[in-house]
């Protein structure tokens, strides 16, 4: 798997191990309550999520990311990335990548990261607000599109994972972090 900026340059794709650190082979989140990835197709949801280091290097990059962004060091000119998650199908599928990339902010500090936005490829989205400890639903698009606006404006940091649902779609366009937000679009699991 590979990172991708915004501005298209692909970057840790090298396959290259940081000398002396090594990779965690295979990772497991357990929930006992499932993972939200697939919220709007089963009704037993998997409670254990399998991330391998490909994953948690996405994780890196998203971290060095958020540090460089909430740090107070990084002043005005620090703005927040938008990132693309690019897989292999098939091969690597980045399943756990997306909850794995919404445990991991979850666990941020909520004094500088308070939402995490997870967008279910334009079929819903679960809204963490972290300062209320509040979990919103969203159950369709009009309610997202709905909840995104009523986050804009307040002065709030939020980190969006958006779903992609369709190869070759890009996120809609109210979905686009304009306002100074974080966001990482990443293959849907159907």
């Amino acid at each position: 798997m590979a990172v991708q900026g915004a501005d298209d340059a692909i970057e840790e794709d090298d396959g290259v191990l940081q000398s002396g650190a090594a990779p965690p082979v295979l990772m497991v989140l357990a929930s006992e309550k499932g993972w939200p990835y697939s919220w709007h197709t089963i009704q037993d949801l998997p409670k254990n999520v399998f991330a391998n280091c490909e994953v948690d290097r996405v994780w890196q990059i998203v971290k060095g990311d958020l540090i460089a962004w909430l740090s107070p060091h990084g002043g005005t000119d620090c703005k927040p990335k938008q990132r693309l998650l690019i897989g292999t199908p098939g091969i690597g599928k980045s399943v756990a990548a997306d909850s794995y990339l919404l445990y991991q902010p979850l666990h941020c500090d909520a004094e500088k990261l308070q939402v995490v936005f997870h967008c279910f490829g334009g079929r819903g989205a679960c809204v963490s607000d972290k300062t209320t400890r509040a979990v919103t639903r969203c159950s369709d698009e009009e309610m997202c599109v709905s909840e995104l606006r009523s986050l804009r404006g307040h002065g709030r940091n939020v980190y969006i994972i958006y779903g992609v649902a369709k190869e070759g779609t890009p996120p809609p366009r109210h979905f686009a972090p304009t306002s100074g937000w974080g966001m990482i679009a990443v293959p849907f699991q159907r």
